[in-house]
């Protein structure tokens, strides 16, 4: 059989599944890496979100993934809704932070996954003075 031949074959259909905490991962670094961040902040259901989560992979023998203050959820148009909880500080424009953090959660997402995303909510939880 020549390589001319194997072109012809049908090609396998083939389907793959990135877990929520995986994509939330990827959110969380895009965001934690947008300038004018100081951290990421679960809020109370962020907080059981993630501890249900840690001990759900614990459980299963792996390593949790970092992602807290990100959910993320999927809409019924197949497209992602990704939920950001963050501090920022007080030398940024929040709303500027804000608006950096959803083109980077978007991108981050898009070029590691493979997914699209069709929502990032952004919360503002808190904004850290400048330290001094």
């Amino acid at each position: 059989m020549t390589v001319s031949d194997l072109t012809d074959l049908p090609r396998p259909r083939a389907e793959f599944v990135i877990a929520d905490p995986v994509i939330a991962s990827v959110a969380a670094r895009a965001a934690i890496e947008t300038p004018g961040v100081v951290r990421l902040e679960p809020g109370l259901r962020g907080l059981v979100t993630a501890w249900t989560r840690a001990a759900r992979q614990r459980w299963k023998g792996l390593d949790p993934a970092p992602s807290d203050g990100v959910r993320v959820r999927h809409a019924d148009d197949g497209t992602l809704n990704v939920s950001v909880d963050l501090v920022t500080s007080a030398v940024d424009q929040a709303a500027a932070v804000a608006q950096a953090v959803q083109r980077g959660v978007v991108r981050m997402v898009a070029e590691q996954t493979g997914l699209t995303v069709g929502e990032v909510s952004v919360s503002i939880l808190d904004i850290e003075p400048e330290q001094w």
